[in-house]
């Protein structure tokens, strides 16, 4: 969040080489880790090259992390020689004590979600600390925020009313969006019984919507300078597309979930990048920097908080599912194998289970998926 800030005050260069190193720095030992815990859920091709990648026994997940590092690499390389960006040299004052203040009310919060009904209830002494502390760390922000002389968000910017009004649209495009077509892939392995590749392919269509949307809007709002109508009709797309979504299930034809996944896709791209343009079009050129790191961290937070949420309800679903759905699973491990799954355990092997219990998950999960993707529609439709 703090690069935004920087970008305002510092040389832009640095800081573009500085985000390349640590993100070189992160994937090596992301793709060296020894579990699940550690590692991040990727969006738009992602799970297409990932699919691709743990299905070939020579190269396994770890190079989903891997494969980015000599591209930083040559990123960094290139920038250094073509890359010429102004420098602002004025004396400035880094906010350190707002910096902390907010990560750590951030962290605990998301700590929370992130937690909550797996490792402890919802309602317990855990909860209550941690959202405790996460109310009085971003509380004592504000007040550090309201005084300093360089804040990391400056406080100013939410009098502007379509600032305050893009950061709350981003925080839903967050709930929305990664919340819900975080499990897509999941579902595809699951519920459908497809290979990892498989499923990065049928990912696929979302990514074309958002493609197209996002070219044609961005188009035509730079030409005419209208933004409401796009975000308006993003906004319709993502809902619908969202609604559409809540009604698949285990059988679905991969035609009628192909245009489920386009048409909240085309929403996605119509919202993104011009809730972006809309702030950027009303603030000053100092506070460009801030405005777009405070969006970008609005619908990132939304799609942790959304991830974390639809994820619970997720696994109770999925195990309600299949408590009701007949005797004799006890044995098979079925509950724990779509518990797990819906939790975010990992994916598990569905041809180790019995044909039966197999079928069992496989009508839980996409119910459960159903429901997940019902419980996202009322945040797009706030949008």
């Amino acid at each position: 969040r703090s690069g935004g800030k920087l970008s305002d005050l510092y040389d832009k260069k640095l800081l573009v080489h500085s985000s390349l190193v640590l993100f070189t720095v992160g994937s090596l030992p992301a793709g060296f880790s020894q579990g699940m815990g550690p590692l991040i859920v990727s969006t738009v091709a992602g799970p297409l090259i990932g699919g691709v990648l743990v299905d070939t026994s020579w190269l396994g997940w770890r190079w989903c992390f891997f494969i980015g590092v000599p591209f930083a690499l040559l990123a960094i390389a290139l920038s250094q020689r073509t890359l010429d960006l102004p420098t602002s040299r004025r004396e400035v004052k880094a906010d350190y004590p707002g910096a902390f203040l907010i990560v750590a009310g951030v962290s605990a919060l998301l700590l929370w979600v992130s937690l909550a009904g797996n490792r402890f209830d919802w309602l317990s002494w855990q909860t209550a600390a941690l959202t405790g502390s996460s109310t009085l760390l971003l509380g004592t922000a504000l007040r550090v925020e309201a005084r300093a002389p360089e804040p990391i968000v400056p406080l100013g910017l939410f009098r502007n009313r379509t600032v305050t009004l893009t950061t709350v649209a981003s925080l839903l495009v967050g709930v929305s969006l990664f919340g819900g077509t975080v499990f897509l892939s999941q579902f595809f392995q699951v519920a459908m019984g497809q290979s990892p590749t498989a499923a990065g392919l049928m990912s696929l269509p979302p990514v074309l919507g958002v493609l197209l949307a996002s070219t044609v809007s961005g188009h035509l709002l730079s030409a005419t300078g209208r933004w409401k109508r796009y975000l308006a009709a993003g906004a319709a797309l993502m809902t619908t597309g969202l609604a559409l979504l809540a009604t698949i299930d285990a059988d679905t034809s991969f035609g009628r979930l192909s245009l489920s996944m386009v048409v909240p896709g085309s929403g996605v791209g119509m919202l993104t990048q011009n809730l972006v343009l809309a702030a950027q079009n009303d603030v000053r050129a100092a506070d460009l920097g801030s405005t777009t790191s405070v969006l970008s961290f609005s619908r990132s937070m939304g799609g942790t908080v959304g991830t974390a949420v639809l994820g619970a309800v997720l696994a109770h679903r999925a195990t309600a599912e299949l408590d009701s759905g007949g005797t004799g699973t006890g044995g098979t491990g079925a509950s724990g194998t779509s518990e797990s799954a819906a939790a975010g355990h990992g994916v598990p092997d569905m041809t180790a289970l019995p044909a039966p219990a197999r079928s069992l998950v496989e009508h839980a999960y996409a119910s459960a998926t159903a429901e997940l993707f019902l419980c996202a529609t009322p945040f797009a439709l706030l949008h």
